[in-house]
């Protein structure tokens, strides 16, 4: 292999892992609603593009994009906590969720295209991050290379969370047995909610953070969300390791089969898909 192809490879591979990153931002929170709280939520997708949306006016409007990204982030996060504490909190059907969810993108896919119709929005690289640095003599966007770092500390705090604290032991507890958690004086109602906040605040600072990368437009929860499945049923629905895992190896298939396969590029995706779902039904890291 010549030195020209091996650049080329590597330069797909850390565009591979900085989607994977972003994909892991979406799946994380997915994680945590199911893997915590045992809800479906087919509007996570719709939570990672009002997030783009919000941050990017706030960013624009303000000229600072970490504003845009809090703002993207907690817009979302309290667009969650609303939704599970007046409308999920009294469902407990999975089917029941899926509809509800799924009326919930169709909404969420009004507004967004009344409040800023269906062009394309973005937002500039941060000029911190922006201009791109030399590896083996090629650039690389230094906005790619800093996602990589950004989701594995997001992916370290989230395990620190569950393994290492207090708060992430009563989680774990309330999912074990909620009735025995609420006995012993844990507000689990209110720790479910501000769990199910704290996904969707995750998917809000996903789609901020891939704006300056991607074009936010209608359409993109769904293109999205789908993603998203795939890697949480990759990777094993309930598992974060499997969640980062599942995303970088999703990111890097959708990365090399648009180059090499641009036509049926999503083919790839579902033929990893099919072949873990054959192997192991519960994904990679899954239970059973």
């Amino acid at each position: 292999m010549t030195p020209e192809k091996c650049i080329l490879l590597l330069s797909m591979g850390v565009n591979g892992i900085a989607l994977g990153m972003i994909l892991f931002l979406l799946a994380a929170g997915f994680e945590l609603m199911f893997g915590v709280m045992r809800i479906i939520n087919m509007a996570h997708g719709s939570y990672f593009m009002v997030g783009a949306y919000v941050g990017i006016f706030v960013g624009k409007l303000s000229g600072i994009f970490g504003l845009g990204v809090l703002a993207g982030a907690v817009s979302v996060g309290v667009l969650g906590l609303i939704m599970e504490r007046f409308f999920l909190r009294y469902l407990q059907d999975h089917l029941q969720q899926v509809f509800l969810t799924f009326g919930v993108v169709f909404i969420l896919s009004d507004l967004t295209r009344m409040i800023w119709g269906g062009d394309p929005h973005g937002i500039s690289t941060p000029a911190l991050f922006a201009g791109s640095v030399e590896i083996l003599g090629k650039p690389f966007p230094v906005y790619r290379l800093i996602l990589i770092p950004v989701g594995l500390l997001v992916a370290l705090g989230l395990w620190i969370f569950q393994a290492k604290t207090r708060l992430g032991a009563i989680v774990r507890a309330g999912v074990d047995d909620r009735e025995m958690t609420g006995v012993i004086g844990i507000n689990i109602k209110l720790l479910s909610t501000l769990v199910f906040g704290g996904g969707a605040l995750l998917a809000g600072f996903g789609g901020m953070m891939a704006s300056p990368i991607i074009a936010v437009v209608p359409g993109l929860d769904w293109e999205i969300l789908t993603l998203g499945l795939v890697v949480v049923v990759v990777g094993g629905l309930g598992s974060l390791r499997g969640a980062l895992v599942g995303s970088i190896l999703i990111g890097l298939a959708d990365t090399f089969g648009k180059f090499l396969f641009p036509e049926i590029s999503i083919v790839l995706i579902f033929f990893i898909l099919a072949v873990v779902l054959i192997l192991k039904p519960s994904g990679m890291f899954g239970g059973g």
